[in-house]
């Protein structure tokens, strides 16, 4: 049942707002949570939980259960085909958890919500914002058209096309839409791609991701132009063959599932409008590049969650402005990260070449291969 009150109304049930929810019931704040599916998402984009990520999630006392539930990737490597041209090593990352945990979307926004139910809380489904109205006293969110709900703050978790976001009047920024991928979750009759290491293979043909995933599959990303919107086995095996390892051992026996997707390169205008605030996907988004998407977005859903809870429990709501101040740089340098690595690895056929030389060269030297561990691993500022 929709309540008529509560103090915190978060839009949005994915991880990120999972997230800020459980960080709010952690800290007995009332939060209410609400969605307009029907039930959480069954199909996965995001696949890989950063060390920093994890240490935010141990705030939440759910980082043991999701690394227990993850394959561990120590090594992400760049390669030319079978030519190792950057090899990148997690075990001097900074942080407790020195490896990529890798971990299917829909396993990590299962953790979360367990928790959240833990604590007490429950998501409200299927239900859609239609209108909100604030005042400086708090804020009335209408939900499918006839419940009213009064809350002290909203939340807006709920994506890239956020109602929250846009009825608060807050702008998304200059879309600079980019490249078109497709993404596909295979099993293979076969060897052929590494079971513990993140591979970006370059090519003639250009670029593929290949990561494996705990239940023994590997998910298989690629830049490629207009393409289908279900991509069947024929479609990835051609892909994996012209731009994966040379030897030419990979052997795609399902393809589990797939889909396709456009890079999108945006940050909200900011990340505050009176009471109404921003986290994930509703206040950034990016190239998949690095897997820095659902990263990001769970760093601010626990500094929101945390900030939200002192200003609900009396400290000064500074403390929401300092979130807003810090969290949408941090944005804007992911956003220029994801790009750079997305224009390396679909660089231009006469490029390629220089380019392949230039990391490899660059790979020698022990700084720049310090430097990149530490962004894809969320630590660059240590």
């Amino acid at each position: 049942m929709i309540p008529r009150e509560t103090t915190v109304l978060v839009v949005g049930a994915g991880p990120v707002g999972l997230a800020v929810a459980a960080s709010l019931a952690q800290q007995g704040v009332e939060v209410t949570v609400v969605d307009q599916q029907a039930e959480g998402a069954n199909t996965s984009r995001a696949a890989v939980v950063h060390p920093r990520t994890m240490e935010a999630l141990d705030r939440l006392g759910v980082a043991d259960r999701l690394a227990g539930l993850s394959l561990r990737a120590g090594r992400f490597t760049i390669r030319d085909r079978d030519r190792v041209l950057v090899p990148l090593e997690f075990a001097q990352v900074p942080s407790p958890y020195r490896t990529l945990f890798m971990v299917p979307q829909p396993t990590t926004e299962r953790v979360l919500l367990d928790r959240f139910v833990e604590l007490g809380g429950r998501v409200l489904r299927p239900h859609r914002l239609t209108a909100l109205e604030q005042d400086a006293d708090g804020v009335v969110a209408t939900i499918d058209d006839q419940h009213r709900i009064g809350a002290r703050y909203v939340i807006g978790a709920d994506g890239m096309k956020s109602a929250v976001r846009t009825m608060a009047g807050i702008g998304f920024g200059k879309d600079s839409a980019g490249e078109s991928f497709t993404l596909a979750d295979v099993r293979l009759h076969d060897g052929g791609l590494p079971g513990e290491e993140v591979v970006l293979f370059f090519s003639g043909a250009g670029m593929v991701v290949s990561a494996p995933l705990p239940d023994g599959s590997f998910r298989i990303v690629a830049e490629v132009d207009d393409p289908p919107e279900h991509p069947d086995l024929a479609f990835v095996q051609d892909l994996l063959d012209r731009r994966g390892p040379a030897a030419g051992t990979t052997r795609i026996a399902e393809v589990v599932w797939g889909s396709r997707f456009r890079v999108h390169h945006r940050v909200a205008d900011r990340y505050r409008a009176g009471r109404v605030l921003l986290a994930g996907d509703a206040a950034h988004v990016h190239s998949p590049a690095g897997g820095q998407g659902m990263n990001l977005g769970l760093r601010d859903a626990v500094a929101l969650g945390e900030a939200l809870g002192a200003v609900v429990k009396g400290e000064p709501e500074s403390l929401l402005d300092e979130y807003a101040a810090t969290q949408r740089p941090k944005a804007e340098e992911v956003v220029k990260f994801a790009g750079r690595l997305t224009r390396l690895a679909t660089a231009s056929p006469m490029l390629r070449p220089v380019r392949n030389a230039a990391l490899s060269a660059l790979a020698k030297v022990p700084a720049f291969r310090v430097m990149l561990t530490k962004r894809l691993a969320g630590v660059a500022d240590r």
